[in-house]
């Protein structure tokens, strides 16, 4: 991977190499270059905003936003943001920085798909937000120029990037259904199977024990 990608440099310290490392041992190369794109993006944001951030904190939550996605740390019980969020806080505490950070690299990653949030808060969670929007759904596409989004996927190669993180994803939910209700993790259950219903909130509110 080059040191740096269309002006961003890539962190090179301890942590990133050993986080990204990690990452890399686990997750796929759609999903490894993904990542590395969203922390491209996001610092790119941030820069172009002349927003102080974290390049190194940003790079961790960047590199680990995906990784609930991963056998080794999916659980039946949490949304896949939640699993890869505490997956980075087990790191990170293993290298001895501080909670404050910790935690701000947890809500990083748990909140990267929840709309209307994130771009409100710290900088290192809204650019991990901002990053995962333009690589996946191409919200602030045409922020970058050509020539930006053009040396990012040189670096960092798509490939058949649609059909395979959405297989990904549709596999993950499958698994743990109960999990997507209320996030945008639905989706791709529904996408799979259209006939499959969720359940409302309306029904519940109605369903509660409640007499009124």
């Amino acid at each position: 991977m080059a040191d740096e990608i269309s002006g961003i440099k890539i962190p090179d310290s301890k942590i990133a190499r050993e986080a990204a490392e990690l990452v890399k041992q686990h997750e796929s190369e759609m999903l490894f270059n993904h990542s590395v794109r969203v922390f491209v993006f996001g610092a790119m944001r941030g820069v172009r905003q002349n927003v102080k951030f974290d390049s190194e904190l940003l790079y961790v939550a960047a590199l680990f936003h995906d990784l609930g996605l991963v056998d080794p740390y999916h659980t039946q019980t949490n949304r896949f943001e939640v699993d890869g969020a505490d997956a980075a806080r087990d790191f990170l505490r293993s290298h001895g920085i501080p909670d404050p950070q910790v935690n701000l690299v947890w809500e990083a990653i748990a909140l990267h798909t929840t709309p209307g949030i994130p771009q409100f808060m710290r900088p290192e969670i809204a650019l991990t937000n901002a990053g995962v929007l333009v690589d996946v759904v191409g919200i602030g596409y045409d922020e970058y120029t050509p020539e930006q989004r053009e040396n990012v996927i040189t670096a960092l190669p798509r490939g058949d990037f649609k059909n395979e993180f959405v297989k990904v994803q549709t596999c993950s939910a499958l698994k743990k259904p109960q999990t997507t209700f209320g996030t945008v993790n639905f989706d791709y259950i529904e996408y799979h199977d259209p006939s499959f219903r969720k359940p409302n909130a309306c029904t519940r509110i109605h369903g509660a024990p409640w007499p009124s």
